[in-house]
């Protein structure tokens, strides 16, 4: 084998031809020798003597970051000493309304409410048929734009407003008889038009009727007695400082949820906040309020609005979440629409009316 099929030697794989040399010519050079020869390692440059100072120290700082462990076998690594952080503070509770509005609304209602009350009996039920009115406008927009349910809202309107006075007028009798006859009214509107959708709209239709006027019209009945202006203040009363124990309760001590599928806020400590306020305006309330009422009355009373108007909040919230809407109008700021104030009142109205009656009488 002659030395032209070696080609280059092995060498120029880690060296290139021109840092090699040139091979020495004739028997001096000993090809298997040149087989045996292996690569010098590669020795980084020394740093550059003219080079700035700064670069030596950029590349010694990145040395010794990569650098890690103790210099000698025997020698244990410090720990980097720091100072734990101290824990952030919790977040603090937030009411989920603007409070100001929402007191500034409350103080204004109460004064109308109490303004008419105590003037004239006839305004008082004026302002009952108009917040009827507007919850029925409220309640049957959100079903018409989240279902598309076209419940009727003349004969609603009409229908409700006659219940109210009706109850004023004549009563409990008078009351049934203007809610029957707004039922047929509702069935009988929707006749004018398509077939399509016509039971659900009904169904709707005498829902509402239920809902809103008919459970209204037990706050003119209690208007009727000699002391109806002291009995509707009393339920007011009970109502509003129930739905208020519930809050303060509810938002300062409350960690069980009562019902989170329904209403993810209210907790088993707001409703035991709301029976004992309610308790206790309930006692003072016929006491000192209601014509030969007594104070036991007074906390049975309490106790069932109590009840009442968190089953009737409930209710409201499960309409909303079948609606997925968070309030039900906006016309009252920091409190939503009308509807969501009467949601806690209506139901309650029936069962104080009745209380009243069993206690002390419809006279």
């Amino acid at each position: 084998m002659n030395d032209s099929s070696w080609g280059a030697p092995r060498g120029a794989g880690y060296w290139g031809a021109s840092e090699m040399g040139a091979a020495p010519a004739g028997p001096a050079y000993d090809v298997h020798g040149a087989q045996q020869t292996r690569p010098m390692p590669i020795v980084p440059d020394a740093p550059d003597a003219g080079r700035d100072a700064d670069d030596r120290d950029d590349r010694n700082g990145d040395a010794a970051a990569r650098v890690s462990g103790p210099l000698f076998r025997d020698e244990k690594p410090q720990e980097p000493m720091s100072t734990p952080l101290p824990s952030p503070p919790p977040p603090k509770k937030r009411a989920g309304r603007d409070l100001r509005a929402a007191i500034g609304v409350g103080l204004g209602l109460g004064a109308v409410v109490a303004g008419s009350l105590f003037v004239v009996k006839a305004v008082f039920v004026g302002v009952v048929v108009l917040a009827v009115v507007v919850g029925l406008w409220e309640l049957t927009s959100r079903l018409k734009e989240r279902k598309g349910i076209n419940a009727p809202l003349v004969p609603l309107a009409v229908g409700g407003a006659a219940m109210v006075v009706a109850g004023y007028v004549r009563d409990a009798e008078g009351a049934w008889v203007a809610m029957a006859l707004t039922a047929i009214a509702v069935l009988v509107w929707r006749m004018t038009e398509p077939p399509e959708g016509y039971l659900k709209d009904v169904t709707a239709g005498v829902f509402a009727v239920f809902y809103v006027p008919f459970l209204a019209t037990f706050v003119s009945m209690m208007l009727t007695a000699d002391d109806g202006p002291w009995r509707v203040l009393t339920f007011l009363l009970l109502t509003v400082v129930a739905d208020t124990g519930a809050y303060a309760v509810g938002w300062r001590f409350g960690t069980h949820k009562l019902a989170p599928r329904i209403s993810p806020g209210k907790t088993r400590e707001g409703l035991l906040g709301a029976v004992g306020f309610a308790m206790v305006a309930g006692a003072l309330c016929m006491q000192f309020l209601i014509d030969d009422g007594s104070w036991w009355q007074g906390l049975l009373l309490g106790l069932a609005v109590a009840a009442s108007a968190t089953l009737g909040d409930l209710g409201e919230s499960m309409i909303k979440r079948d609606l997925g809407i968070k309030d039900m109008g906006t016309l009252l700021p920091g409190h939503g629409g009308i509807m969501d104030r009467l949601d806690s009142l209506l139901p309650s109205a029936p069962v104080v009316w009745l209380l009243l009656v069993l206690f002390v009488g419809s006279g």
